[in-house]
């Protein structure tokens, strides 16, 4: 079908709202090769339309002008990102790329469609293998990176017209993958937008309720803004600044995720915005560092700071080239308020990151901390050796996590890790050589195990053994990817070398036994040495080898772990037309135990296993890696309203402890609220108590019931669904 006129036209202002945004960065063969691209790419995708109905080549437009506009790239990258859909989606090869565009925008483009393919098999088995082309690929150009972003933020905007399940699987990808990256890259408005929207397709009804508190509360923080901001605008005004004072809120997925980590209601998060101090250096009078350091000390003329809130960004920028002072002070109102100090140019790298950077240095330079981090991606996933990851998305995690602490050796050599890191992490830092043969540190000139997490500043000395070597324990020690990639190879090299002759010792227990092999002993095997289900089952033979098992604790095990049987839980239902199968044919609804879901909660189910159906919560964290990974497995589920049926549903509690406190919360569950208690558990330490409650009720509404009762009791302060 032909697109109408007015489709046309408004393509034509598209591509000159693209033209327009690189007025000033090319000449004009540069915007006549831009407008070729265009002419190449509309042919190419002709007549296709998207889901949403409009004609295709609006997406490769809108990223080509996020590109231009949000992210000020070259020429070249105007035109991959035009072209970034073609050899996926059309007959168009990288050859004919190469040849109508040359060699350096066919590499984009043979970049950007890799990614795209990886990202579409994710479920594949071979996950790894698609790691490696995501972040090869974005290893070889940063402009890669940056052109896959924009389309992710384009897909992002435009998510309505698809399925629930694709909507779940694009949006866990960007809370997984694209959100974090954005912000490895300093590309924070963009980290954002990017989240934001993800969390509002993802899990609408919380969205909604932040940004209505959001709303509510707006005029009473403009007024606390205002009246936080006099006395420091009139200090800087007599010094002579130029200067802005910007006070927003932090954006509504960072206020939820802040409200789960620490189990509070909206309320009482205090630094829900931060204030700016954005100026212009005076010249004569010092570095953008002394002058920033000036005026921190005229606000704290005026507001007295926080004791242990203070960052330093500008002594230690970081990777990706944020540059800034941060500090907590007591505002007027009795509110601790996060100040953020910039100059003008600290605040464009702070909103656009490796973009600014490369605005002023050329898309050729290299001379940001970053090229190490992507030199180091390079080296692990170039790497010939077979590299098993017990979960994709912790090792991606761990791959693009903003390092935010320096750590010192004895002679002040300095290294920078991610937040989080540990001891071991940085003895793989200092080499593979020390990594496997850590046994302990003296941090600080005080003896440390290996998990010890370190904080920036730290001093670190690595003792080693010649007997030390890594073992299964590590993995959960260590939180980089070097390490993690080092201490995995290890652990392979290792369990291939005893795989046959745990597998030969098997064999012989078996045979004295009289048992006939099956795969589900190995199964019990792994169950026994408490080895992930996603190792390989070599490990487990390498265990047996390393152990001494004889013919009858090896049948103790084989009776101990048994097949763990799977319920019907038939609270849930995918469909009437279940109901109306034989029952051999019926699914089975099993709730997941990580986030324990109940009638009213958003829920989606997953079948990994033909006929089992597995249900979460939609914002549980294993449902969003899920969702990233297995969109192909989401099936729709939902609740029967069935008044009668009761779950399974927890709280946990913190207060003052006082004689009676446990009493007082039962005599409201069982006789008040006539609640049946299933478990119970209390803790008093110093003064205050911690517990959980594990009870039955009908749906989110009466659960919300229950707690709203519960907080009345006297020294109660804090009650949590987990």
């Amino acid at each position: 079908m032909n697109f109408t006129e007015l489709e046309i036209q408004n393509i034509e202002n598209e591509l000159e709202e693209i033209i327009n945004a690189f007025q000033n960065r090319g000449t004009e063969q540069d915007k006549e090769e831009i407008r070729r691209a265009f002419r190449f790419a509309y042919d190419a995708h002709f007549p296709i339309r998207r889901k949403s109905g409009e004609p295709y080549i609006i997406h490769p437009i809108n990223v080509a002008k996020i590109c231009a506009q949000e992210l000020n790239m070259d020429k070249n990258a105007l035109i991959a990102a035009l072209l970034h859909d073609v050899v996926e989606d059309t007959d168009i090869t990288i050859d004919n790329v190469r040849e109508n565009f040359g060699s350096d925008v066919a590499n984009l483009v043979e970049g950007l469609t890799k990614i795209s393919g990886a990202m579409n098999n994710m479920y594949d088995s071979a996950q790894i293998e698609n790691f490696r082309k995501i972040f090869i690929s974005m290893a070889q150009d940063y402009r890669v990176i940056l052109i896959k972003l924009a389309d992710r933020l384009h897909n992002i905007r435009t998510l309505d017209s698809l399925a629930r399940h694709k909507q779940l699987k694009i949006a866990s990808e960007t809370l997984i993958i694209y959100g974090p990256l954005a912000e490895r890259l300093g590309l924070y408005r963009i980290k954002t937008e990017l989240e934001d929207n993800a969390f509002r397709i993802s899990q609408p009804q919380e969205y909604a309720k932040i940004a209505q508190k959001l709303k509510d509360t707006e005029q009473q923080r403009i007024l606390l803004i205002n009246k936080f901001s006099l006395p420091i605008a009139a200090k800087l005004t007599e010094q002579r600044y130029d200067f802005e004072i910007d006070g927003r809120p932090k954006s509504i997925y960072s206020i939820y995720k802040k409200m789960v980590r620490k189990k509070i209601p909206f309320e009482e998060i205090y630094d829900i915005y931060a204030i700016r101090i954005i100026f212009e250096p005076k010249e004569n009078e010092g570095t953008e560092k002394e002058q920033c350091l000036k005026i921190y000390s005229y606000i704290t003329d005026c507001y007295k700071p926080h004791p242990t809130r203070f960052r330093d960004w500008l002594s230690n920028p970081k990777e990706n080239g944020y540059e800034a002072l941060h500090s907590t002070v007591m505002g007027p109102t009795g509110q601790w308020v996060e100040v953020q100090i910039r100059s003008y140019r600290m605040n464009s790298i702070a909103e656009n990151g490796i973009a600014s950077h490369f605005l002023y240095k050329g898309w050729q330079s290299n001379e940001v901390k970053l090229e190490k981090w992507l030199s180091m991606i390079k080296k692990v996933l170039t790497s010939d050796a077979q590299v098993d990851v017990s979960s994709t998305s912790e090792y991606l995690t761990s791959m693009i996590k903003n390092s935010e602490i320096v750590v010192f050796t004895p002679k002040g050599e300095h290294f920078y890790l991610p937040d989080g890191a540990t001891v071991l992490d940085f003895a793989y830092a200092l080499g593979p050589q020390i990594g496997e043969k850590a046994a302990l540190a003296i941090v600080n000139h005080e003896q440390r195990p290996l998990n010890f997490k370190l904080r920036s500043g730290d001093q670190v000395k690595i003792i080693t053994a010649t007997v030390q070597k890594p073992t299964h324990e590590w993995v959960n020690y260590a939180t980089t990817v070097n390490a993690l990639t080092q201490i995995r190879r290890f652990l392979h090299e290792e369990a291939e070398q005893l795989a046959p002759k745990g597998e030969a010792k098997i064999k012989e227990l078996l045979e004295k036994l009289q048992i006939k092999f099956t795969e589900r002993i190995i199964e019990k095997l792994r169950q026994h040495y408490q080895i992930s289900e996603n190792d390989p089952h070599i490990y487990v033979l390498a265990k047996v080898a390393q152990d001494n098992l004889d013919s009858e604790s090896f049948k103790q095990i084989l009776k101990k772990y048994t097949q763990e049987r799977k319920i019907n839980f038939f609270q849930f239902i995918l469909s009437r037309e279940d109901e109306k199968k034989d029952k051999s044919q019926r699914k089975q609804y099993v709730p997941a135990e990580c986030c324990i879901p109940i009638p009213g909660d958003d829920v989606v189910g997953y079948e990994l296993v033909p006929g089992v159906i597995t249900i979460h919560k939609v914002g549980c964290s294993v449902a969003m890696d899920l969702n990233a990974k297995h969109g192909d497995k989401i099936v729709p589920v939902s609740f029967l309203k069935e008044e009668h049926k009761a779950f399974i549903a927890e709280l946990t509690f913190e207060g003052i402890d006082r004689v009676g406190i446990v009493r007082d919360l039962t005599n409201v569950l069982s006789t008040d609220l006539n609640i049946n208690i299933r478990e119970i558990y209390f803790r008093a330490y110093d003064g205050i108590f911690e517990g959980s409650i594990k009870l039955y009720t009908r749906n989110v509404q009466d659960l919300e019931n229950v707690i709203s009762k519960l907080k009345k009791t006297k020294g109660v302060n804090k009650i949590n669904r987990k």
